[in-house]
């Protein structure tokens, strides 16, 4: 890999329907350059090459679930070398701000989620182009394509006998839905739990609270196809709105003696949310919520429920620091502590990414796998 080290790099990238040769400039000040080997696909890639984030920018290359190796480091990069595994992240841990500090926060000042940002912080300026002109990037990552320019905060080193066909759907959805539970629900051994939207996020909020113990866990979903699949993540029951007549935390409450120990939502609904607070039950009750809202949203719940002792949190990547807490993430699956062949449903190669989108639009199975070497 050494003799690429300082030039830029022409390999292929793709979006849907498209994929083109471009340049990846060598990596600057605090960055690092990456093969990427294996990219999965998650809904957050879809929505923005639908348009539907906060600002279109385009030509942009998506993706930001994936594993790979280092190429090349950037000058002031001591924690990694060509040669590692990793996984980039589309957020960061820059370890110099106060939430890298503190051990209640994962929000890095410098390098927290930024949907609008195309370019890199050290110079405003893009890695990718073709024929001079700039190609963007996305969530920091753009995975979708077979080398990338990460900034080093945002690329958590793990064990290099880990497979990074199956550990880099840990770079995005699943960790966010396992810390969810694991990190910030914390059911206790024996409790119940209800989680609200079973696609791989929500299911791997099940999977968490399966690993913590918890003796129900009960699967909220529209689509009934999901709930036999979801057996297999430790959902113990199901219950699906559309079934009754009656809101669904006050059928929760019925089934439970008052409501759930704890709750997840990984829906995005705001309704969902309201339902996963009030089914919470008062004393004790903790809903966190992972989904993302529209932005003309509005929660709203009566007063008295937060004073009857109801806890609402949220939750952001599931409490994990990328480079700190990801690699012992990465342990849980070598220990056989979490599965994760579960979560990966389709396998394809870089050039039919289009199947990928597919699959992920009619709503079929939970990760779709692309390799980057055909």
């Amino acid at each position: 890999m050494s003799s690429t080290q300082g030039q830029v790099i022409r390999c292929k990238a793709g979006k849907p329907l498209v994929i083109e040769e471009v340049e990846v400039a060598p990596p600057q000040k605090m960055e690092v350059r990456l093969k990427i080997l294996f990219t999965s696909l998650c809904h957050t890639d879809v929505y923005f090459w639908e348009a539907k984030g906060q600002t279109p920018l385009f030509p942009r290359i998506f993706g930001h679930e994936a594993g790979g190796i280092v190429e090349s480091v950037g000058e002031g990069v001591t924690d990694l070398k060509p040669g590692d595994h990793v996984l980039p992240v589309f957020t960061g841990e820059c370890k110099e701000c106060r939430h890298c500090k503190s051990a209640e926060s994962n929000m890095c000042d410098l390098l927290r989620i930024n949907t609008d940002r195309g370019v890199m912080i050290e110079d405003g300026k893009t890695r990718f182009s073709k024929n001079g002109k700039p190609i963007y990037h996305f969530l920091g990552t753009s995975t979708f394509s077979e080398y990338t320019v990460v900034h080093v905060g945002c690329v958590a080193k793990i064990n290099p006998a880990a497979p990074l066909d199956k550990v880099c759907v840990l770079s995005c959805g699943i960790s966010t839905g396992l810390g969810a539970t694991l990190n910030v629900a914390k059911p206790t051994k024996g409790s119940t739990v209800a989680i609200f939207g079973l696609g791989a996020v929500g299911l791997a909020a099940a999977e968490g609270a399966r690993i913590a113990g918890a003796s129900r866990i009960i699967g909220i979903d529209l689509n009934p196809s999901r709930f036999n699949e979801a057996k297999k993540f430790g959902i113990t029951e199901f219950v699906n709105p559309k079934d009754h007549d009656k809101p669904i935390q006050e059928v929760l409450a019925e089934m439970t003696d008052g409501g759930v120990d704890r709750s997840v939502e990984c829906t995005g609904n705001i309704n969902a949310m309201i339902s996963a607070f009030e089914c919470v039950h008062d004393g004790w009750g903790v809903a966190v919520l992972v989904g993302v809202p529209n932005k003309d949203d509005a929660f709203k719940t009566h007063p008295v429920n937060v004073l009857n002792e109801r806890t609402l949190k949220g939750t952001f990547f599931g409490n994990y620091k990328p480079r700190s807490d990801i690699p012992s993430v990465v342990e849980k699956y070598m220990n056989k502590e979490l599965e994760l062949e579960k979560f990966i449903t389709h396998q394809v190669p870089f050039s039919e990414i289009n199947k990928a989108f597919e699959y992920m639009l009619g709503g079929e199975g939970l990760r779709c796998m692309i390799s980057m070497e055909n």
